[in-house]
C-alpha cells in the first residue's frame, strides 16, 4: 500500500485494473485502517477517475455474495448518500410506493454514514432482520414485492471499512459505489447523485450496462427529487431540468423534508409518511421519487401516469401493506 499512496500522493491516478486490486485487498484485510483511511482520504482531497471507479465496482462485485432473487424483474432507487442534507429517507419510502404497485424492488442500503439515520438503520429500526438467505429473500420479493440487501452482508469491503467510514463521517468513495454494486444485479435503476460532476460519471457507467436507468441530482444539492429547486435528470434518452411543479405540483421548503436527530425520529417519521399521515410537503417528495423510478420501467407512457400509480400506491394502503408484509415475514 505505501507504493500506491506514493504513487497518488504525487497526483497520479489509478488504472481500472490496480483499482481493482487495491479494493480486493482491502476487502480481504490485508491493509491495517491506518493504511485504508489514507488511501479514502485521497478521494476527499480530488474527484474520482472513471477508471478508479470502474475497478472499484469490478472489485465490489468480484468479492461480493450474489443475491438470487429467482428471476425478478427488480428495480432499486437509491441516492448516493453525502449530500449533508440529512432528509428523512426518502429513498426507502419510494421503494415501498413503488412496491405497492406491483412492481418488485431490491433495495440495496447501508447505514449511514455522514447521515443520522441511513436505509438500513430505519430498516433495522422497523424490525427487519437483515440476511443474504436467498430463500428468505426470494419470499419476501414473492409477498411483499420487495426485500433489502443489507450492503455489508453481500460485500465484505464494505464490512471491512465501515468502522473507518463512520469514524470519518464524511463523503467518500464507498457512497458512489453502492449504487454501482446491488448483488441482485437489478433491472432498472434509479440514482440520486449529490453533485453534477458525479452525474457524469454514473451517465457514462450506467450507459454502458444497457439497462434502462434514470440519475437523479436536485441542482441546490440533494441526492434525490427534493422539490426544494430545479432537478437534472438524466436517462439513456438523454438529459433535462424539470422544476417542481412538474415533478410533485409544487415547491417545499428544506425544513419540511428534515429527517430528523435520531435513528428512532426517522423511524417514526417514515412510518406515518408510509401510513398516508405525513405532511403535504413529505408525501409530494416521496410520490416525485417514487413515480420516477415507475417511469424509468418504461411501463408507463408518461410521468403524470407514473405518479397518479403512486399516488394510488400510497393512498390505498397497499404501500403500507408491503412494509406490514415484509415485517411479517422476518
Amino acid at each position: 500500500m505505501k507504493k500506491t499512496l506514493q504513487f497518488l500522493f504525487e497526483h497520479q491516478t489509478l488504472s481500472r485494473d490496480k483499482a481493482r486490486e487495491v479494493l480486493v485487498n482491502i476487502g480481504k484485510g490485508i491493509y491495517n485502517e491506518h493504511e485504508v483511511t489514507a488511501f479514502m482520504t485521497v478521494y476527499l482531497m480530488r474527484s474520482i477517475t472513471i477508471e478508479e471507479l470502474q475497478g472499484f465496482r469490478d472489485a465490489l462485485l468480484e468479492l461480493c455474495v450474489k443475491a438470487d432473487l429467482g428471476g425478478a424483474d427488480t428495480i432499486d432507487i437509491v441516492g448516493t448518500g453525502g449530500d449533508g442534507k440529512n432528509t428523512f429517507n426518502i429513498s426507502t419510502l419510494a421503494c415501498f410506493i413503488v412496491a405497492g404497485t406491483g412492481q418488485k424492488v431490491a433495495k440495496h442500503g447501508n447505514y449511514g454514514a455522514s447521515s443520522i439515520s441511513g436505509a438500513s438503520n430505519v430498516m433495522e429500526q422497523l424490525g427487519y432482520r437483515f440476511s443474504n438467505d436467498n430463500t428468505k429473500l426470494q419470499s419476501e420479493i414473492e409477498n411483499a414485492n420487495i426485500c433489502f440487501l443489507h450492503a455489508p452482508l453481500f460485500h465484505p469491503a464494505l464490512k471491512t471499512v465501515g468502522p473507518i467510514r463512520k469514524n470519518l463521517a464524511m463523503r467518500t468513495f464507498f457512497n458512489m459505489l453502492g449504487p454501482m454494486a446491488n448483488p441482485a444485479a437489478p433491472a432498472y435503476q434509479l440514482v440520486g447523485v449529490y453533485n453534477l460532476e458525479m452525474a457524469r460519471i454514473y451517465n457514462y457507467l450506467l450507459q454502458a450496462g444497457g439497462k434502462p436507468f434514470t440519475i437523479l441530482h436536485s441542482l441546490d444539492g440533494y441526492d434525490e427529487i427534493s422539490l426544494t429547486s430545479d432537478t437534472k435528470v438524466i436517462t439513456h434518452e438523454g438529459e433535462r431540468v424539470m422544476t417542481p411543479e412538474q415533478l410533485g405540483k409544487r415547491m417545499v421548503n428544506a425544513e419540511d423534508i428534515s429527517g430528523g436527530n435520531s435513528v428512532e425520529e426517522a423511524a417514526g417519521i417514515f412510518a406515518t409518511i408510509l401510513r398516508g399521515e405525513g405532511t403535504w410537503a413529505q408525501n409530494a417528495v416521496v410520490l416525485a421519487n417514487a413515480a420516477m423510478a415507475l417511469h424509468c420501467t418504461g411501463k408507463y407512457s408518461t410521468y403524470e401516469d407514473a405518479f397518479q400509480a403512486a399516488i394510488q400506491s400510497l393512498e390505498s394502503g397497499r404501500a403500507n401493506a408491503a412494509l406490514t408484509r415484509l415485517i411479517e415475514l422476518q
